[in-house]
């Protein structure tokens, strides 16, 4: 069934049928993202309790690789189990990760539970725009977008007070019980409220792509090698590595029955192909931002952990903000902000770089600002495209990887950025000299990505026109058909 509205608007979100809905894709996002920052906050308390200090970088590596991984696979369960039994799933798997890490007597059996949790994190950071498709009419989706960045600023500003609660009480263990009985709770409020008619069971391929997978690990392997090991030629090696096996998963990947991407996945001549380029280029650019930046702040200005912290927060406050300023444009702005975001952020990482020795503090504050805007005025745009570009029958795969390929962008970031800081000396030591030149080489080396971003953007409007999706786009923003769950 559908209903007809003359307009859409944020309104149009606070029906019954829409906004339950809503709720538990926000929910499913804030679960994923604010456990990452609580965990960072008991991390200390749980190795004062349990021991581990010389494994507390795995529990975050294990979360992300996991992520990865379920993200990446996301398609092929929606595919055999439908969106929301694939979403319950999600739930209740991230609700034993966290089950697990409170009930664990040694930090393996932590990692092992962060593992666990990211499983479940990535299916429901990947099925959150799989829903958004199958649950929201076509001009609301940058709206949901919008919201659904409105979820992460949540998470930067809460996860280390929530966090901070329960360490300070020393009750580390009743914070993953408590994330455990949110999962579960989601899980049921999903069962309720998804209708089945959200699901797209097309089980064509039931095996699971055990060569793809293991490829997609080994890049994620990779990936986390070159974060930890010294040496830029050895860095160099392991990236290079890590890409070429992401290749080799890819032209699998397009041969397959059940892909885990689209067909059309970085190609320059479709939509969803530039939109994804896209989508890795930002968030390899984002993605430096909160590993750095908070120690650059602490040691060459002095500031306190929390307040260098919220300072880097400010990009992601941004980035929400002008998500949700920009989601009820329509004619020509979304051509012009998907090429004028990428600027915003190259001169939003110029100013770092420029700014971060010398100071002063305050004047960081603006091209820090400009990062997270840029991302922002053009995310749910891209996003738009990469949907609504996706071939037939290749929908929920093109939904699915948008979450996929941000997690990558993410994690190739963070191994670049550990390349260009250690080849700025910081690998020897935390020496003054060597974290002025990191502070200026790493925001710099980064310039580059969202400038190529720009580039693609242009191209993807180009082949948005081409495919005709503008026109449809701007019918659809003036005569919008909210569609209704059976």
């Amino acid at each position: 069934m559908h209903e007809t509205l003359t307009e859409p608007s944020w309104s149009t979100l606070l029906v019954p049928r829409l906004v339950l809905p809503l709720a538990v894709l926000l929910g499913g996002v804030l679960l994923h993202s604010m456990n990452v920052l609580i965990t960072a906050t008991l991390l200390p308390s749980i190795v004062a309790d349990i021991g581990g200090a010389e494994l507390m970088s795995w529990p975050t590596t294990a979360f992300v690789a996991a992520s990865i991984v379920a993200a990446t696979g996301t398609a092929v369960v929606s595919r055999v189990i439908g969106n929301r039994r694939a979403f319950c799933g999600g739930a209740v798997v991230y609700a034993v990760g966290a089950a697990l890490c409170a009930l664990a007597t040694s930090f393996v059996l932590i990692i092992w539970g962060r593992f666990v949790q990211g499983l479940g994190g990535g299916l429901l950071s990947a099925l959150a725009y799989v829903l958004v498709r199958s649950v929201f009419a076509e001009p609301l989706w940058p709206r949901v977008f919008g919201l659904l960045a409105g979820v992460w600023s949540v998470t930067v500003l809460a996860g280390p007070l929530i966090g901070g609660v329960f360490a300070g009480y020393g009750n580390w263990r009743g914070a993953f019980l408590t994330v455990a009985g949110v999962g579960g709770l989601l899980a049921v409020g999903a069962l309720l409220i998804f209708p089945t008619g959200t699901a797209e069971d097309d089980p064509t391929e039931r095996r699971l792509p055990v060569l793809r997978v293991v490829l997609i690990c080994a890049a994620i392997a990779l990936l986390s090698c070159a974060g930890v090991l010294a040496g830029p030629a050895v860095k160099g090696t392991l990236i290079a590595a890590a890409v070429g096996a992401f290749v080799i998963m890819l032209r699998i990947d397009r041969e397959a029955m059940a892909p885990l991407l689209p067909s059309d996945a970085f190609s320059l001549r479709s939509p969803t192909g530039a939109g994804l380029w896209m989508v890795l280029l930002l968030s390899v650019a984002y993605s430096p931002l909160a590993i750095y930046v908070p120690l650059f702040l602490q040691r060459l200005h002095g500031l306190e952990p929390l307040l260098a912290g919220y300072m880097v927060a400010g990009a992601s406050l941004a980035w929400t903000g002008a998500a949700l300023t920009v989601a009820s444009l329509a004619e020509e702005w979304p051509r012009r902000l998907i090429v004028a975001g990428p600027i915003a952020m190259s001169l939003g990482l110029f100013g770092v770089a420029a700014l971060m020795a010398p100071g002063p503090v305050a004047g960081l504050l603006p091209p820090i600002a400009l990062i997270g805007i840029g991302i922002g005025a053009s995310w749910a745009f891209i996003a738009q495209r990469v949907m609504s570009g996706a071939k037939d029958r290749e929908e929920t795969v093109a939904a699915a990887s948008l979450a996929t390929v941000q997690q990558a962008g993410i994690a190739l970031g963070a191994a670049v950025s550990g390349l260009v800081a250690n080849a700025s000396g910081l690998g020897a030591g935390l020496h003054l000299d060597a974290i002025c030149r990191a502070a200026f080489w790493v925001p710099l080396a980064f310039v580059a990505a969202p400038l190529a971003a720009c580039a693609l953007g242009i191209r993807l409007n180009l082949v948005t026109g081409r495919s005709g999706l503008t026109s449809t786009l701007a019918a659809k923003s003036c005569i919008p058909t909210i569609r209704r769950p059976e």
